[in-house]
């Protein structure tokens, strides 16, 4: 079941997503910069079984990087210290005075720059596939070919198929951030110095690293300078290296498997969004029948393609007749979402309400459900036409991420809700 998303603050003010799951000694896990955390626990196999796998034996926590799923979006350094303090902050808010550190692929340089810094709280690290690089590639290089380094990622994790799940992969890394800030990372990694941080960790570490392939040299080119080194050669994303991971953190690794999905609905948080139209029992008499249901198809097309690009989901299994509820990782993406909605709504003939909640879902067949879908979509009959109301929960969230103001509208009782909610319209920034 994917967890609740919490938020730590750097020492600099970037707001941090987190989520931290399962029982046993604690690691902290930096997952790679290519995908956000809510993917490792929805995914397709095996992205989703990593995480779920290791908090049957562990306390896991997992984060979003700055400009990365529901974490903070407008930010602009990626360098390696950034890095080691989105670390530091999430490691502060761990119930654990020292913890186990590892990262994965691009995501070990920040990682074992933090385990240099603060060797006192890192009980060991764990570096997954970790390589020298080699070829240095500018931003824009990367930029321009950002739908083909997800086609790569694609067919690393999933070198045999299905083609379904490549497809997933690279929708996912998509939709988790932009090829601006894909290009930040993978050029901040590539541009390190990565031989004189590894030469400084003090702590007990662990390389797993590839059986074959080009990158295996890499990696051991590094295990050779990394002190108190340990390394496992592993075949691919499989339990081999779990295995390897559990037996480094002193954790029995009998019998490792991940948990069996979840039946009759994974749960977690999300920012919902609903849009309704105006009036359209009076268009259609007004229109007709039949140009109101292609102005209406229309608009829908437009307003899930709107939707895809702020990097949410509009959700295929809710059928509104007249509206479209979507999901998003962040309250940022589904404001930016809301607002691109609006504008194709101001250049049709067909104006919206839009509502805005973020709480607790529960996803089944290609739907969602709960109180928190409930008071999105009173939100949006209380909003006025052409008017993104939001709640005050993701007011909370969206305060310095969004680049909007809120206008305070006040408390009001939704139908079916037992307590008020405070809701505010979205207001350009002056």
């Amino acid at each position: 079941m994917e967890p609740q998303i919490q938020y730590a603050r750097t020492s600099d003010g970037v707001s941090i997503a987190y989520t931290t799951t399962g029982d046993g000694p604690p690691l902290l896990y930096c997952h790679d910069h290519s995908m956000a955390m809510q993917h490792h626990w929805t995914g397709a196999a095996p992205v989703n079984d990593t995480i779920r796998t290791l908090s049957v034996r562990t306390r896991v926590t997992i984060f979003d990087a700055a400009g990365i799923g529901a974490s903070q979006r407008d930010v602009n350094d990626f360098s390696l210290d950034a890095q080691a303090r989105a670390i530091d902050a999430v490691a502060t808010r761990m119930a654990a005075d020292r913890f186990t550190l590892i990262g994965t692929a691009s995501a070990t340089a920040g990682a074992a720059l933090y385990a240099a810094q603060q060797p006192g709280r890192v009980r060991g690290l764990i570096c997954v596939f970790p390589t020298l690089p080699v070829v240095r590639r500018t931003g824009a290089a990367i930029r321009d070919n950002w739908s083909l380094d997800r086609r790569r990622w694609a067919g690393i994790v999933f070198p045999d198929g299905p083609v379904s799940g490549q497809r997933w992969y690279s929708n996912a890394m998509r939709e988790s951030m932009t090829a601006d800030v894909y290009a930040a990372y993978r050029a901040e990694f590539a541009d390190a110095d990565l031989s004189a941080i590894y030469r400084r960790i003090p702590v007990p570490t662990l390389l797993c690293i590839a059986k074959e392939g080009p990158p295996r040299e890499s990696s051991l080119a590094l295990a050779s300078i990394v002190p108190n080194c340990r390394v496992a050669s592993t075949p691919d994303l499989g339990s081999d290296w779990l295995a390897a991971i559990l037996e480094f953190m002193g954790v029995d690794a009998a019998h490792v498997s991940a948990p069996p999905a979840a039946t009759g609905g994974a749960s977690g948080t999300a920012v919902i969004l609903f849009t309704d139209i105006v009036s359209s029992t009076e268009l259609t008499e007004r229109m007709g029948d039949v140009a109101f249901r292609d102005a209406s198809r229309a608009l829908d097309t437009s307003l899930r393609a709107a939707i895809r690009d702020a990097g949410g989901a509009a959700i295929d299994g809710k059928l509104l007749g007249d509206g479209v509820l979507a999901t998003f990782l962040s309250a940022a993406q589904a404001i930016d979402g809301a607002r691109r909605c609006l504008a194709l709504s101001a250049s049709s003939e067909l104006g919206l309400h839009i509502g805005l909640h973020a709480g607790d879902v529960i996803r089944e067949d290609n739907n969602v459900y709960g109180g928190a879908v409930n008071i999105a979509s009173r939100i949006c009959g209380l909003s006025a036409p052409g008017e993104i109301l939001v709640s005050d929960v993701v007011r909370g969230m969206a305060r310095s991420s969004a680049g909007v103001q809120f206008e305070d509208r006040g408390e009001h009782a939704l139908k079916g809700i037992d307590d008020a909610v405070r809701v505010y319209a979205v207001r350009e920034s002056a």
